[in-house]
């Protein structure tokens, strides 16, 4: 029986859980008998017990038990990502792109273009950054934005990048602002919507559904007016404190303003009678503010609307590029 290994923790696997650490090392080691190795103490790091999920740092040791190092894996191949794309989508991705450092980048999200793939769903952000990446590693999503809203979506490009920005999301250090085009002018054109979603409706056909007696999950959602057309439609900015499945969607609704395009939710009210608006919903990631994953300062990252909702600002002659932030303002 072969003894006990020591490995180093290499500068590419800074920020890895240790689970993904020795799937990656020993990729037939099952989970639980990882998980067993890891409660008995036989694996350590730094000579520290630890969790599967327990992230790693460059440099560090992990001792691996034998049982570990005895685990055939000479005849195991990953199995490989579809990475096949277009020369367009190619060409798309890489035009889309808006923001890169050495440690993240960040596009701007056609609507349309789902971001992770599905049931049905082959064409998606996370599998033309894969077909981008070719060989090296690809950047990893580390949140979302629904297949129909444009605008700011960022990916990490390390596992230490990937749980630093994953981290902000989480404790709600990022600050994501949107735009949105929603039919009429509410009565108060500032203020928090607090109200609990859930999800109802058969597989493949799911919506969150508001509830007053918050037996879902907290939702809140922060917004201002920032130009009205009339009483017909406002263009408002949404700032959500909470990251709940279709959230902004669901709380326009709820106050009985839906995005305009998204009959999903605002049925007939998301329609305006006798306008020829573009087709799509009005809805735009326009920026997002975080901490940079390398500790130092803050991230701030802008995406310009896309060509149906710059359209549709020219309709209702909206021009929101040189309003304040209304959220600085109220020092939030």
């Amino acid at each position: 029986m072969s003894g006990v290994d020591n490995k180093s923790v290499s500068a590419d696997e800074d920020g890895l859980r240790l689970d993904r650490w020795f799937r990656k090392h020993y990729p037939n080691l099952p989970q639980s008998r990882l998980q067993k190795l890891a409660r008995t103490g036989q694996v350590r790091v730094d000579g520290k017990r630890v969790k599967p999920a327990d992230r790693l740092s460059s440099g560090q040791s992990v001792r691996v038990p034998p049982m570990a190092l005895n685990t055939p894996q000479s005849d195991w191949k990953p199995k490989p990502i579809k990475a096949s794309a277009s020369p367009e989508d190619l060409a798309m991705i890489r035009a889309s792109v808006i923001f890169e450092d050495e440690m993240a980048l960040a596009i701007n999200k056609p609507a349309g273009l789902a971001s992770q793939g599905g049931t049905n769903t082959t064409r998606h952000v996370d599998g033309l950054m894969a077909a981008l990446a070719g060989e090296n590693e690809r950047p990893k999503l580390v949140h979302r934005l629904d297949r129909d809203t444009s605008g700011v979506l960022l990916l990490a490009k390390t596992g230490k990048a990937a749980a630093a920005l994953t981290q902000s999301f989480r404790d709600r250090s990022a600050r994501k602002v949107y735009w949105a085009i929603i039919a009429g002018v509410p009565k108060v054109e500032r203020g928090r919507i607090d109200l609990a979603l859930k999800k109802a409706g058969a597989r493949g056909s799911e919506r969150m559904v508001w509830d007053d007696q918050d037996t879902g999950d907290k939702a809140s959602t922060d917004y201002a007016v920032l130009e009205k057309a009339g009483r017909f439609a406002s263009l408002v900015a949404m700032m959500p404190l909470t990251g709940r499945t279709h959230q902004l969607r669901a709380h326009m609704a709820a106050i009985g303003h839906p995005i305009l395009g998204d009959g999903k939710y605002g049925g007939e009210k998301s329609i305006l009678p006798g306008m020829k608006l573009p087709r799509g919903m009005l809805l735009h990631a326009r920026s997002l503010d975080l901490p940079a994953p390398n500790g130092r300062g803050r991230l701030f990252i802008e995406a310009d609307p896309s060509q149906v909702f710059t359209e549709a600002l020219g309709i209702f002659n909206f021009n929101p590029y040189d309003l304040p932030d209304p959220f600085i303002e109220a020092g939030r």
